[in-house]
């Protein structure tokens, strides 16, 4: 963008120089030489350019622009040339303003990588680089230290955080046996693991690759203006070279070509993009580039993550369910006070629960935490167990929910449990009802929980196609995966985990105002409030964004045609040609920022 800005300062310095010689100095000459170096030297470079796009396949409106500079300089019409150049130049500044990414480093990701481990040699323990770990070591983790590499518990139980690449919050229990994955967050016990894999092939080292590939291959969309650029330049040069044939004069040629300017096709596509995700921002959606406008309008499938996305992302208390004779209050106070000094983060959404029902809170005697089973407390004289089932009261088997709970067992008899579960957002069903009414047809689920909790989140919002139990990499597979007829793709999430498919996709949404600072770098679209429901927003502003860039392109088409065909007749001077030309940009910019506002009302 800089470099194009540049551009159009120097340009207009060489129209200034021109025109102190021309009508300061009163040498026309010279002010015809300055232009017609600039000219060529833009022309030249436009040429280069073009060549390379066409061995790419990219067919755009350069060619039109290069006879009109061309054309003008060749028949002695420098200031029509000049006012050309002035044009194009400033079009191009304003279309790379509209594309400008807004992607940066992802700081967040990287700075989270684990650079150090703890190896045992023997007794003693060595504090070495996580690149100096080989398969089969064994390395200590720490309370709160990340997991260095990808191993299996050799020693030790404690709850682990994944949520940095599945995207679920509620801790998993790690004993001996168990996985452990690079880049998770041991909780309140040291683990000692063996090494099963080297860092570089590690689960969160292959995330931050992910990332980085995706960066690399950016999927191809073709430019709004240039599907238009082939039969508007046909249709020109055909008025062009009848009004030359019949005339004799290549001065008609040129009045044709510099009217044919494609100065419309430039400006008309980035002005209502603009003022599209003008229109975004000010609705607390950031919309990083004008591809990304066509791409959402033009979108045919969307994919979802659970958890943060569709649901909240927190835990809370879901049903209170005791044991006949036990009233649901009082199972409700003796767990919050025994939870209310653990850490754990479903004591936190009991204890919420309780207060939020106006519940006294006994503050306990005595309070022994259990490591990944849950704690025991003396409550007003009574021990007050609560965990999991198997803890607090084994062989209790057929007591087991088949959902997220907390069990409780008082002085040695169970007397219920208290339920938890993500809470689906009220608006996640309007919004994907919007979605469909925009025309996206296939809508899917994909999350690293479990299929039974998916399913029934993804019923309750009208879901149908759910994919669970998924890594980073299992998301980016079913992304790709998808048939072209439902391309473009729209992916919404919110974590670290969900960073690489947000680049995949051919739209990546971050919920970016509690979700990590590596999703919303990774993301094309950024939605900047807690509301899923400008997801819907963001289809819908686009939309009426790029029906209003057609309508303003197809508009300076028309009108320039029109003026061709007077121009052929010779009836409009050059310079003249050129300034209409301009009237015409007016006319399409004008249109173009009705996008501003849209023709629709936005529903909250």
């Amino acid at each position: 963008m800089k470099t194009n800005r540049s551009k159009l300062v120097v340009m207009a310095v060489i129209a200034a120089a021109a025109a102190v010689c021309q009508w300061v100095f009163h040498h026309p000459g010279w002010a015809q030489l300055i232009i017609t170096v600039a000219g060529a030297v833009i022309a030249i470079s436009m040429l280069m350019g073009m060549v390379k796009k066409l061995r790419s396949g990219d067919y755009g409106v350069d060619l039109l622009a290069i006879i009109a500079i061309t054309s003008a300089l060749a028949v002695s019409e420098y200031w029509a040339a000049m006012v050309i150049l002035l044009m194009l130049i400033g079009g191009d500044a304003l279309e790379d303003y509209a594309n400008q990414k807004a992607h940066g480093e992802l700081k967040s990701l990287l700075d989270n990588t684990p650079r150090t481990a703890h190896r045992l040699v023997g007794p003693k323990q060595q504090s070495i680089s996580v690149n100096d770990l080989a398969v089969g070591d064994q390395v200590k983790v720490l309370p709160g230290e990340l997991v260095p590499v990808d191993g299996r518990v050799l020693a030790g139980r404690s709850t682990v955080n994944e949520s940095s690449l599945t995207g679920e919050s509620l801790p998993l229990t790690k004993q001996v046996g168990d996985e452990l994955l690079s880049g998770s967050v041991n909780g309140d016990a040291a683990l000692t693991m063996v090494v099963e894999k080297r860092a570089a092939d590690s689960q969160y080292q292959q995330l931050v690759a992910l990332i980085k590939e995706a960066d690399q291959q950016p999927a191809h969309f073709v430019r709004l203006a240039d599907r238009y650029a082939i039969p508007f330049t046909i249709i020109s040069l055909l008025i062009g070279a009848a009004a030359w044939l019949v005339s004799k004069d290549p001065v008609r040629f040129a009045q044709v070509m510099v009217v044919a300017s494609p100065c419309p096709l430039i400006l008309a596509a980035p002005v209502a993009f603009v003022s599209g995700m003008s229109r975004s921002s000010a609705n607390g959606i950031v919309v990083k580039s004008g591809d990304v406008v066509e791409k959402l309008a033009t979108a045919r499938s969307a994919a979802f993550d659970k958890t943060g996305t569709l649901t909240s992302g927190q835990l809370t208390v879901s049903d209170v369910v005791p044991v006949p004779g036990v009233d649901k209050s009082t199972l409700l106070q003796l767990v919050a006070s025994a939870e209310q000094g653990s850490n754990h983060v479903l004591a936190h959404s009991i204890v919420q629960r309780a207060q939020d029902d106006g519940l006294t809170l006994s503050s306990p005697s005595k309070v022994e935490e259990v490591t990944a089973q849950g704690v025991v407390a003396e409550i007003n004289g009574r021990q007050v167990k609560a965990g999991k089932l198997a803890f607090v009261a084994p062989g209790q088997d057929q007591q087991l929910a088949n959902t997220t709970a907390v069990y409780a067992a008082v002085d040695g008899h169970y007397y219920g449990r208290i339920e938890l579960a993500d809470q689906l957002r009220p608006e996640a069903p309007t919004t994907i009802n919007e979605l469909r009414e925009t025309g996206i047809k296939t809508i899917i689920m994909v999350t690293g929980d479990n299929e039974t909790i998916a399913k029934r989140i993804a019923k309750k919002i009208g879901i149908t196609k759910v994919f669970a139990n998924l890594l980073p990499k299992d998301k980016i597979s079913r992304l790709q995966d998808l048939p072209e007829s439902e391309r473009p793709s729209i992916m919404v999430g919110d974590g670290v985990n969900d960073a690489p498919v947000l680049k995949v996709a051919d739209v990546g949404i971050a919920m970016g105002a509690r979700g990590s600072t590596a999703a919303s770098e990774s993301a094309d679209v950024v939605i900047l409030t807690d509301n899923l429901h400008k997801v819907a927003n963001a289809v819908q502003i686009a939309e009426d964004t790029l029906a209003i860039a057609k309508h303003a392109v197809l508009i300076g088409i028309f009108v320039c045609i029109g003026l061709m065909l007077i121009a052929s007749t010779g009836i409009v001077p050059t310079i003249i040609g050129a300034f209409l030309q301009e009237v015409v940009d007016t006319v399409c910019i004008l249109w173009g920022l009705r996008a501003r506002h849209g023709s629709r009302q936005l529903n909250e």
